[in-house]
Order: C-alpha cells, then structure tokens, then sequence
C-alpha cells in the first residue's frame, strides 16, 4: 500500500493538536513552538503532495479509498484536483505565519473578567482548523464532506469567542459580550447553512444511492443515473445555500464583519483566508459536478447576487471607521467577485476565481497581520486614531501599503491575475455583469488609499508618536507573503497550470463551451 500522504496531511495538524493541548500549563512557550513545528510539518507534506501532483493526470490524484460506514455507503475517499491541492497548500502555507503572529495573542491577562487564557487551546484549536479545512479539500465523498463542514465549526467558535481582539473599545464586560454575539452568531448562521445542506446530503444518496463523486460521475456517465430537473434544482440550493453562507454571500454576509472584528487578526485571517474559501471551493466541487443543469439555471441569480456583494461590499468597505470591519467588508466584495467567475461559466472566469482564492487568501492575510500589528501598538482599531505613523514606523506603514495594492488589486501583485481573467470571463459571457463589476475596483481604490492616508500620513499624532517599527518575528510574517504577491503578480504560470485542467473538467461536467468572440468579416 503506498504512503496515504493526503490523510498524513491532515492528520498531523489533528495530532499537533492534540499535543500542544497536553503540553502543562506552565510552559505557554513549549506550546506555542510546538504548534509551529507542526504546522511547519503540515507545510512539508503539502508540498510534497503539491510536487508529486500531475496537472495533466487523471482528475483526482493521489487517492485514497476506504470503508467506513458500510450499511450507509459511506467511505472515507480521498483525492486532490488542481484546485483542491492548490488550496490546500495555500492552507499549509499560511497557518505558520497565523501562529507567528498570534504568537502573544493568547497569554495570561489580568483583567476583571479573565484572569487566564489557555495559551495551549488557542494553539491547538488553531491547528484542528487546519487539519478539518486540508481533509475538506482532500474529500471526495459528500457525507465526509459534509461531517468536515460543519465540524469546522467548533474550534472556530471558541477561537472567536474566547479569544477576543485586546483592541476592543470599552468595558471587559462589552467586549466580552461583542465576541459572545459574534461567535454565536457565526455559529447560527452555519449551523443553518449545514442543515439545509443535510437535507439535501440525504435526498442526493435517496437519489443516487452512493456518496461517493467518482461513483456518481460514472453513473451519470453510463446513463444510469438521472435526475428529474426538479428534484436536481431542489438538492442544488440546498447545496449551494450552505456554501453562500460559508462564502459569504449577499444576503447572508452579515456575520462576517462580526466575527472578523471581535476576533484576533490572526484568527480573522483563519475565518477569510482559510475557512471560507471551503465556501467557494464546494461550489466548484460539488455544486457544479452534482447538479449542472440546475447550476446553469441558478445562474442569472446567483451572478446578480455576486454583483450585490461586489458593489455594496466596497461600498460599506469605504464607510468603515474601524480597520478590521473595513477589510471584513473588502473581502465580501472579493468574494463576490470568486462567485461571478465560478458562475460565469468560462474557463477565464473559473480560472480567475480559483486564482483569487489563492491570492485573496495571501493578500487579505498579510494586509490583516500588518493591521493587526498596528493595532496592538495603538490600542484601537478606530481609523480615526492614527495618524502620521509612516514617519515613526516607515516599515510598517510600507507592509501595510504594499497589502492594502495587493486588496484593490494593483496590477504586478498578485490578485491582479485573478480579477482580470474573471472580468474577462464574466465580459465575454454577460457583459453588462463585467460592466457593473469594474466599479468594484474603483471603490477598492477609494477604500485602501483613504485607509492608507487617514492612518499612515499626516501629522504624526500624539498617541503614536513613539510607535515601534516591525519586529524580527513580524518581519518574518509578513516579508514571505509579500514576496509571494510579487512573485506571483509577474509569474503566475506556476499556479494556471495546476489549476487549468481542472478548470476544464468543470467545465465539461456543465457543458459549457467558452463563447467565441464576434469578429466582424472582412469587407
């Protein structure tokens, strides 16, 4: 039997876990280096899994097969596409610099309200989000998916409600009860996303009698499964309601902000780089290989939804007065965006979605980081209480600014890559979609440079005015995702060709064909 190094890729975080929990109270900084050295692990292994993968293999690679639970045809199956494997590295990769950063974020406090805090479980609970949202890109058995899905959520919950931002304005008794309401309503919001996927998880094995994708593939190659139009549309939203939320979508957004600002900044980047591009992913996964007759249907809403996030993201984005709520905003905008390339059923848009996932996923990480180094210098996370910090801390404010070009998508970074192929897919399938959602990069612009000028330029105020630079162990955070946005904005070959092929059998599981251009004959 060969080596199951996609299980060894989750299983390590999981058992990293659970040592750092046993580490003894006492020694915070055994722990907190432990965490590290398994995550770095997890790193190794993923990109040993992202060596051996073979863009123009077979569509699933690196499988792995077992019984499970036999009287309900559930199996413990295992397989990476080129989007699955490039997401989870893109996870490996950042939850090093996640522990990095939040390296003090859970030592003891002496306040009223909380005397202690469990260094070891907020590193440990850092690590079983790693291991769920790795085994969630590796699965290929929907009610393994599923367990996964809502599993997640556990250890998130009490990341965000146990571990609140120190930045908090007021009482310890108010910001406790603001990280409360944001965890629980994070919690709910998934809770019912989960359920309704449930329903659903249930009627497609009533329908197909396996959970299994390569089952069912087969099935519906050799014709021996069909689904009537309306029970496939049914299963379809209960799907694809469950990944809106996780995503999130518009209407369902609105714990995002919550979650993201009540959290550390380590932790908020868990939520929008890590776990809610699980969102994203399913509905490229599952959504559009289960159910694609009924994704093309669902199509015309879906995009007008991803243009609403878009365009009222930014524009929330640019009303924001507190930095973290602020790029909260921003990514619901790029969320839309990922969602108008999945939807726009071409191979540029679903090439530029999968893209963005990845660079979105680096650049809100080191924009949040550097922010949240900013704001435990400060204290606040008001905009209004900055000013004139590049003078006192010019590395800072040049890492804050080169994240915040990376968010509105300056073209050499990376996330430039991304946008552009999904407004060309989406221009060249629905143009006046392509239209409307180039008004969210001039909004992008708008909400990064004032950002950018209210906190960095200007006189330098008086609370700032002996502000420390970057340190050694936050240079170390956030110089390689820099570096990565460089090197990706100018060289993106390395990630297309993983991606592409994978971009191409969705895109014949739906059927679609990319439009050809209307050129006008000679005269």
């Amino acid at each position: 039997m060969s080596f199951p190094l996609l299980t060894a890729t989750a299983a390590l975080p999981a058992i990293g876990a659970v040592a750092t929990a046993a580490v003894p109270a006492a020694r915070r900084t055994a722990a907190k280096w432990l965490a590290l050295l398994f995550s770095l692990a997890t790193l190794v292994l993923a990109g040993i899994a992202l060596a051996r993968f073979e863009p123009g293999g077979a569509r699933y690679q690196l499988t792995e097969s077992h019984a499970w639970i036999k009287d309900f045809g559930v199996r413990y199956e295992l397989g990476v596409d080129g989007i699955g494997v490039a997401l989870m590295a893109l996870t490996a990769l950042l939850i090093p610099f996640v522990i990095l950063a939040g390296w003090h974020d859970a030592d003891p406090l002496e306040t009223k309200s909380s005397r202690w805090r469990p260094t070891q479980g907020f590193f440990a609970l850092i690590l079983m989000v790693e291991a769920m949202v790795i085994l969630s890109f590796e699965a290929t058995d929907v009610f393994l998916f599923y367990i996964l899905f809502e599993a997640m959520l556990i250890p998130m919950y009490f990341l965000i409600g146990g571990f609140g931002d120190r930045a908090h304005a007021g009482s310890d008794e108010s910001a406790a009860a603001q990280r409360s309401y944001a965890a629980v309503k994070f919690l709910l919001y998934n809770l019912v996303g989960g359920l309704i996927m449930l329903a659903a998880v249930i009627g497609l094995y009533v329908v197909a009698g396996t959970f299994s994708l390569s089952e069912i593939a087969e099935a519906r190659a050799n014709g021996s499964l069909s689904m009537a139009t309306g029970t496939e549309r049914w299963l379809f939203l209960g799907f694809f309601f469950a990944f809106a939320v996780k995503a999130p979508l518009w209407p369902l957004h609105t714990w995002l902000p919550n979650a993201m600002g009540e959290a550390t900044s380590p932790v908020a980047v868990l939520i929008t780089a890590v776990v809610d591009k699980v969102g994203t992913f399913a509905m490229l996964r599952f959504c559009l290989q289960l159910f694609p007759e009924a994704s093309k249907w669902a199509t015309p809403v879906i995009i007008v939804l991803a243009l609403i996030s878009i365009v009222y993201g930014a524009l929330l984005a640019v009303g924001q007065r507190d930095i973290k709520r602020l790029i909260a905003y921003a990514s619901i905008s790029h969320f839309g965006f990922i969602i108008l390339g999945i939807f726009a059923m071409t191979s540029q848009g679903q090439s530029g979605a999968t893209l963005y996932m990845v660079n979105h996923g680096i650049s809100t990480a080191a924009l949040m980081l550097v922010a949240g180094f900013l704001i435990t210098r400060r204290g606040s996370r008001l905009i209004a209480d900055y000013g004139g910090v590049q003078k006192v801390a010019p590395i800072l404010a040049g890492t804050f600014l080169i994240g915040g070009l990376a968010t509105l998508s300056l073209p050499g970074l990376a996330p430039f890559v991304s946008e552009f192929l999904v407004l060309v897919g989406a221009f060249s399938a629905y143009p006046a979609a392509g239209v409307i959602a180039t008004t969210g990069i001039v909004l992008a612009a708008l909400y990064v440079l004032v950002l950018y000028q209210r906190t960095m330029t200007g006189p330098v105020k008086a609370e700032v005015q002996g502000m420390a630079d970057l340190k050694v162990r936050e240079l170390v955070v956030v110089l390689p995702l820099i570096a990565l946005l460089l090197f990706l904005g100018v060289y993106p070959k390395p990630l297309t060709e993983i991606v592409n092929p994978a971009v191409q059998h969705t895109m014949s599981d739906v059927q679609k064909k990319d439009p050809q251009p209307e050129v006008e004959a000679a005269k």
